[in-house]
């Protein structure tokens, strides 16, 4: 009699077990499709087929509305229908930026299909994204990436999943904002403490592709405005050109419930931004610096922004305290040359001039380091000096850099 009950007992907790297993696995996210992603700094990059391309690899690039193809390397396979040519407007200060359009393509990533999509390929390389980050990049993706799903950018397994937006319901722990869509574009309103004490609801763009924290405009006495201290420097490089502004700490920035405390954000000048700003609501830019201290889930069909904070949440914040921009001219070994001093700069005050080649980094080969290695020195404050020695045509120059903090 004692066995009966005891048998009785396990069949009905084996019961309730595969009850709760059936209910959970009901109510378990299933993605549609799940695709690796690489981090190159804080942007993400995908692996790409345009129609039967070779594999592509392309950042993702929520700024934008379409793929762009910026280069192209010998051995990349890739053949479009071009319909036209485009001028692409951006922000940075020249006019524009002349692209073939090629319409009714598909982008293949992972087992996932992007039926009938635009893709431009630029007339001139503009931005040597390759040469920038020192890795092959071949474009960027925009977009049409996030639509007709709900798309999960997961920065802790460096995974990218799509799920039925008709279905989609967000994991607990994750706080929602509601998303604005102007010009197929992205945006959310986070709560911003401002440098004089008072807060505003800034309405931000969602952008994967701008390497920065935020950006804020400043044409109007509401804005977020840039705090007492700040330096000039260049803040990035958009469609049309570079951008230049100030950089500089606020208060706070709150995605709901989630505030990020005294980040390093930039201030563009005018002439920069005045093309994209004008007749928009938009305060700013909200970049991938920022976003991927989240793991999120774009939900553009029903315009909802989900996110909860991983293990990048706290990290410092950095901005180029020598004032040097720097390129590799080859990915196939460390070749760096600097493309850019800024004005005023630790950099320019200690002699560093464009195109001097970089030789060693406080006496280190700069073969034996990455791009992103050496740039993390420069955003490194430090009481000691930065020592670099450089070649200027046949000449081995040493210089020192003054790399205390300013701001």
């Amino acid at each position: 009699m004692k066995n009966h009950i005891i048998m009785r007992r396990v069949i009905l907790f084996t019961l309730c077990f595969l009850f709760v297993a059936n209910l959970f696995s009901k109510n378990k996210l299933k993605p549609i499709a799940s695709i690796p992603f690489e981090m190159v700094g804080s942007y993400v990059v995908v692996t790409v087929k345009v129609n039967e391309s070779s594999a592509l690899n392309l950042i993702l690039d929520s700024g934008i509305r379409n793929t762009i193809i910026t280069e192209l390397d010998p051995g990349d396979k890739l053949s479009l229908n071009f319909s036209d040519v485009k001028d692409l407007m951006g922000l940075g200060g020249d006019d524009h930026l002349e692209a073939y359009t090629s319409s009714y393509n598909t982008l293949k990533a992972g087992k996932l299909k992007l039926e009938n999509k635009t893709v431009y390929v630029l007339h001139n390389d503009v931005f040597n994204l390759s040469k920038h980050t020192g890795t092959k990049i071949n474009g960027l993706i925009g977009i049409d990436f996030f639509q007709g799903h709900t798309v999960e950018i997961d920065y802790s397994s460096r995974r990218i999943r799509f799920y039925n937006s008709d279905s989609f319901i967000a994991p607990k722990g994750y706080g929602m904002l509601p998303v604005f869509i102007e010009l197929q574009k992205m945006f959310v309103e986070l709560s911003v403490l401002k440098s004089d004490s008072t807060r505003k609801q800034a309405r931000m763009l969602i952008d994967t592709g701008a390497e920065l924290n935020a950006w804020f405009q400043t044409f109007t006495k509401e804005s977020v405005q840039a705090p007492p201290k700040w330096v000039q420097g260049t803040i990035g490089e958009g469609l049309n050109g570079i951008i230049t502004g100030k950089y500089g700490h606020i208060p706070q920035i709150c995605f709901g419930e989630f505030c990020l405390k005294d980040p390093i954000v930039s201030f563009p000048d005018s002439t920069t931004i005045k093309g994209i700003i004008t007749n928009s609501k938009r305060d700013g830019t909200i970049g991938s610096q920022i976003l991927s201290r989240f793991n999120m889930f774009i939900d553009y069909e029903n315009m909802k922004f989900y996110f909860k904070p991983n293990s990048n949440f706290t990290k410092r914040y950095s901005y180029n305290v020598a004032g040097i921009e720097v390129m590799q001219l080859t990915t196939a070994f460390t070749l760096i040359e600097v493309f850019e001093v800024w004005a005023n700069s630790p950099a320019e005050k200690a002699g560093v001039k464009r195109d001097d080649q970089l030789l060693e980094v406080n006496g280190i080969k700069t073969f034996l380091m990455t791009i992103g290695d050496i740039r993390k020195i420069f955003e490194t404050p430090s009481r000691r000096p930065l020592v670099l020695l450089l070649k200027r045509g046949d000449t081995e120059i040493t210089v020192k850099i003054d790399m205390r903090d300013k701001i």
